[in-house]
């Protein structure tokens, strides 16, 4: 089963709310936490924690614990977090490095980025899990940013 498909999709049904800006949070896979954050950050974690993705664009928080007792913001992370970080250089699709600048280029060149990245998902090569800070597919990402182009 891919990264992609709904059944994975729905591990990260739950919500609470981040402590920081009270926005909803969806579960995230322990495994995203564990290949996002930096070494000294990683040390940290609480594998019993269930931990959440605060989307909010405007909150520094990038995870928090269900306890609340810890959050971790994109400086803990290795990569930039398409949702905290508007840069053109920031991945949209973190699987296949599409990033703001690559899909508005494409777009300009009346290419279709989303048919490639759905090619690449069908034939099972993406690992959003471990790769995308949200911990699931990308594609409602690289749809929306793709619609406020137009």
């Amino acid at each position: 089963m891919d990264c992609c498909t709904p059944s994975n999709n729905l591990k990260t049904s739950k919500t609470t709310s981040c402590p920081s800006c009270g926005e909803k949070g969806k579960s995230v896979p322990l495994i995203t936490l564990k290949s996002l954050l930096i070494a000294s950050f990683l040390e940290t974690i609480e594998p019993d924690n269930t931990y959440y993705f605060c989307p909010n664009p405007s909150c520094n928080t990038v995870y928090f614990s269900g306890t609340h007792s810890q959050t971790f913001e994109e400086n803990a992370l290795k990569v930039s977090v398409f949702q905290k970080n508007s840069g053109m250089g920031v991945p949209v699709c973190y699987c296949f490095n599409w990033t703001r600048e690559r899909l508005f280029q494409a777009i300009s060149d009346n290419q279709r980025p989303i048919e490639q990245i759905k090619k690449h998902v069908q034939s099972n090569r993406c690992g959003c899990e471990v790769n995308n800070p949200q911990g699931a597919c990308c594609l409602g990402n690289v749809t929306t940013y793709i619609r406020s182009l137009n």
